[in-house]
C-alpha cells in the first residue's frame, strides 16, 4: 500500500518516467512471473507455499491499461470514466499508459514476495486455502490475490490507492482462473473508519494479512513527516485491532509482514517505511483476545534469501541486501471457541 525499500514508491511518483509505461508483451510478464516461481521454488516448505507458486501456471496474460488522473494525483478515472467528464475537467486530466507488468507489479514489486508470508501462516498451522476466508489489508495488487482465488481462496482485498481502484475496475480482473475457482473482491477506502468499507468487508475471515502498510513508521512515526507517506487509519489503535479481531472466525489468523529498509541517520530525512515494527502493543493486541505467537520476530535472512532468488541484488540499481533489507513480523491468533488446537510457533 505505502512505499518500502522494494516499491520506490516516491520515484515512480515524481519522475516524468512514471508518467510513460515502457511496453512490455503480456505473454512475457506471465513467463516472468513462473520463472520468479521457479527460482523462489526451493524456498517453499509448506503445501500452501508450493501449491502458490504453481498457481502462476494459471495466471493469465494481464491488460494493458489507459488511465487518467488529476495533478495531484489523487483521483484516476478509467478511460470509460474519464469520457463522460465535462470538456473542461477531462482537458485538465493526465493520461497515463499503463502496460501488462504494471498491471501485476504495480507501484510494488512482484505479487511473489507473498510467499514468506504465506509460508509463515502455513508452518504455524493455517489449514487448507480452498474455501478458506481471506482478507489482505493494503492488497497493492491483484497478482497474489487471483494466485490464491485459483486455489480456492475467497479473497478480499482493501486499498486506499485511488490507482489501483480505477485501475482494477473491469469486473473481469477479479475472475479466478484454473484450480478450484475461488473469488476476488476488492473495497476501496479506509477500514475500518469508513462505514461502507466496514459494512462490505464481512467477517468470518480464516486469515487477515497484511503485507508492507501496516508498519509503526506508517501508523505512528517518530519524526514528523508529510502525512501522505503515513497510514491513517481513522480510528483508535484497539478499535482497530478490535475489529480485525471481530472479522476472524475462532481459530483465526493475523499476520502482519513487512520488509524494510536500513533506517536513516539521526542527521537525514526520515523514512517512516524504514520502521517495520507492528505498529500496535503487544499487550493491546492480547488485551483485544488475540493469542500473540509471534513479535517482532527478526525474520531479516529468510527475506535476504528471498531477495537473492528473486535476483533484487541485481540488475542497474542492485540493493545491499545485508545491509538494506530487514524482515519481520507479528503473527497472532484468535482462540477456538472451544476444545484446542496444537499451534507451531514459525
Amino acid at each position: 500500500m505505502h512505499l518500502d525499500a522494494l516499491s520506490l514508491l516516491v520515484t515512480l511518483a515524481t519522475t516524468p518516467a512514471a508518467a510513460t509505461a515502457t511496453t512490455v508483451p503480456a505473454d512475457s510478464v506471465v513467463l516472468a512471473l513462473r520463472a520468479e516461481a521457479s527460482a523462489l521454488a526451493p524456498l517453499a516448505r509448506t503445501a500452501l507455499g508450493r501449491s502458490f507458486l504453481t498457481a502462476t501456471e494459471h495466471l493469465p496474460a494481464p491488460p494493458a491499461r489507459t488511465l487518467f488522473h488529476d495533478s495531484a494525483r489523487t483521483r484516476y478515472y478509467t478511460e470509460a470514466e474519464a469520457s463522460v467528464l465535462p470538456d473542461t475537467a477531462r482537458a485538465r486530466l493526465v493520461r497515463r499508459a499503463l502496460d501488462g507488468r504494471f498491471f501485476y507489479q504495480t507501484r510494488y514489486g512482484t505479487p511473489l514476495a507473498y510467499l514468506r508470508p504465506l509460508e509463515l501462516v502455513a508452518l504455524a498451522g493455517f489449514g487448507k486455502i480452498a474455501r478458506a476466508r481471506v482478507l489482505d489489508f493494503g492488497y497493492g495488487t491483484v497478482g497474489h490475490l487471483r494466485l490464491l482465488a485459483s486455489l480456492g481462496a475467497n479473497v478480499t482485498g482493501i486499498e486506499v490507492d485511488p490507482l489501483l481502484r480505477a485501475l482494477y475496475a473491469d469486473a473481469g480482473d477479479r475472475d479466478p482462473t484454473g484450480g478450484d475457482r475461488g473469488s476476488v473482491r476488492l473495497l476501496h477506502g479506509r477500514f475500518p473508519a469508513e462505514a461502507d468499507v466496514r459494512d462490505a468487508a464481512g467477517d468470518n475471515y480464516d486469515l487477515v494479512l497484511s503485507k508492507n502498510t501496516l508498519k509503526r513508521g506508517y501508523v505512528h512515526p517518530e519524526r514528523p513527516v508529510d502525512p501522505r507517506m503515513t497510514v491513517q487509519l481513522g480510528v483508535s489503535d484497539s478499535a482497530f485491532v478490535s475489529e480485525v479481531f471481530t472479522r476472524l472466525r475462532p481459530g483465526g489468523w493475523f499476520l502482519i509482514y513487512n520488509l524494510s529498509p536500513a533506517p536513516s541517520p539521526s542527521d537525514q530525512p526520515y523514512k517512516p517505511w524504514a520502521d517495520g515494527r507492528c505498529p500496535f502493543p503487544e499487550l493491546l493486541l492480547r488485551s483485544a483476545g488475540f493469542e500473540v505467537l509471534a513479535y517482532d520476530r527478526d525474520d531479516s535472512e529468510a527475506a535476504r534469501v528471498m531477495g537473492r532468488a528473486l535476483q533484487w541484488d541485481q540488475g542497474s540499481s542492485p540493493m545491499d541486501l545485508e545491509h538494506d533489507l530487514f524482515g519481520g513480523y507479528m503473527l497472532a491468533r484468535k482462540p477456538l471457541a472451544s476444545g484446542s488446537q496444537r499451534v507451531t510457533n514459525p
